[in-house]
């Protein structure tokens, strides 16, 4: 057993996702290969934008494919651990942004 929820192991296992469901497997599939294709922004901003996106809903298995995805397209340490401040600025904007409802709650109830 695992030390502790998540296991690397477990993500070149990621396409057994299919196994049960493969018309919506291919399906993702399909749509998730359009949305990394070149575009307006270039695959290697993609993954980058992954990579925070990942960092930011603390995804264990997307940071790891998306870390090896960024290196592989050429991003260096500097530019990744940038876009991880980027996604740490906005989660914590975000829950200040959140505290308006606390505010608003205090100011029906003051």
């Amino acid at each position: 057993m695992p030390s502790s929820y998540y296991d690397p192991d477990d993500l070149p296992k990621f396409g057994t996702m299919g196994d049960e469901a493969p018309a919506l497997w291919e399906k993702f599939t399909a749509w998730y290969g359009a949305v990394f294709a070149e575009g307006a922004l270039t695959a290697r901003e993609k993954s980058l934008i992954a990579l925070a996106v990942a960092e930011a809903v603390q995804c264990p298995y997307c940071i790891d494919s998306y870390t090896q995805d960024c290196l592989s397209k050429g991003v260096t340490e500097e530019q990744m651990t940038e876009a991880v401040h980027v996604a740490a600025a906005i989660r914590g904007g975000a829950t200040l942004a959140h505290g308006l409802q606390m505010k608003n709650v205090v100011g029906k109830l003051m």
